[in-house]
């Protein structure tokens, strides 16, 4: 195993899959002669050139739909967003072009493409740029949404978004790009669909994904001195949603709190608060509890900022709420 950063497993990810297949290929704001906007294509201009890794004008909706096109007609296009705040520009053309074509086509067309780029709030960024789509687009028919968490999981499953035949929504995190985590050296691939015990425990599942999924950690180092032992489970593909994951778990530990950084309406805890009452209301021995940022737009303000976004002293209280203790 070698220890990478998230960053690099993103570039090894599409460098390994682009050298095998001459059909992949880059596109986006900077990705290349700046190296992409946080350096996750780095030196892929110099390998590739500039016919696969190309620097697009600042036109969500036009270069989505160029690279929906050339889907369609055999390629296998990579989309990067500088933000997923600036794919709300072009998101007709991935709701109503890449994710309906192949049902729309009677699976005549299908569209092998990944769109990728930093999701959720990055600090004093502001309300414009600090939301997360992952419901959005999970909310649609024919997308699949991947959240990873850390570098091994990244390559992983972006090497299966990209081997995918259809479209991809694969989100990152502006402060996740630096972190770093062991990668095999050999070549792997992650089945998408698959969530993965970070954590194993007993007395609560907490379910999360991406970044936030931190502030879990944090909570069940505090909440261990206490011997309160919490199972985290990272979803890590948020559709197809691995529900079996969540189920086997609870029906383990009996109580739940869903960790999610995303307003709380008709949120991805909404739809897995809804499956586990379903199917297994008489496992729990508590109301299932779910962690969001507040419903208001991203303060600009760090004290604000702070109070808006979940942490882990949100996880301890909800997870002794479960509790009753």
């Amino acid at each position: 195993m070698k220890v990478i950063q998230f960053r690099q497993a993103i570039v090894e990810a599409m460098s390994e899959e682009m050298r095998k297949d001459e059909s992949i290929f880059l596109m986006g704001e900077e990705v290349a002669e700046y190296n992409g906007a946080y350096k996750a294509s780095k030196g892929m201009l110099d390998e590739f050139g500039a016919k696969r890794v190309i620097d697009t004008p600042i036109s969500e909706l036009g270069f989505s739909g160029i690279a929906i096109g050339s889907a369609m007609n055999g390629n296998r296009p990579i989309v990067e967003y500088m933000t997923f705040n600036f794919a709300l520009v072009g998101i007709d053309q991935i709701i109503n072009n890449a994710a309906k074509i192949r049902q729309m086509s009677g699976g005549q067309f299908n569209c092998p493409i990944v769109f990728r780029g930093p999701t959720g709030s990055a600090g004093q960024l502001g309300a414009t740029h600090s939301q997360a789509f992952e419901n959005w687009f999970a909310n649609t028919p024919g997308l699949k949404v991947i959240v990873p968490s850390n570098p091994y999981d990244a390559k992983g499953l972006l090497k299966a978004a990209i081997r995918d035949d259809d479209p991809v929504i694969f989100m990152e995190s502006e402060q996740m790009y630096g972190d770093k985590g062991e990668v095999p050296e050999g070549e792997y691939v992650l089945p998408i669909g698959v969530a993965d015990i970070k954590r194993e425990g007993t007395d609560v599942t907490v379910v999360t994904f991406g970044k936030i999924i931190k502030e879990a950690f944090k909570a069940a180092d505090i909440l261990e001195k206490e011997d309160i032992s919490i199972e985290i489970i990272d979803l890590r593909t948020v559709k197809p949603l691995d529900y079996d994951a969540i189920l086997t778990s609870v029906k383990k530990t009996n109580r739940l709190v869903v960790l999610e950084e995303a307003w709380p309406f008709a949120s991805v805890a909404s739809e897995i608060t809804y499956h586990i009452q379903e199917n297994a209301f008489d496992y729990l021995d508590a109301p299932i509890q779910r962690i969001t940022t507040a419903d208001t737009p991203a303060p600009f303000s760090p004290v604000l900022l702070e109070e808006w976004m979940p942490n882990a002293n949100d996880v301890v209280n909800a997870v002794k709420k479960v509790l009753y203790v």
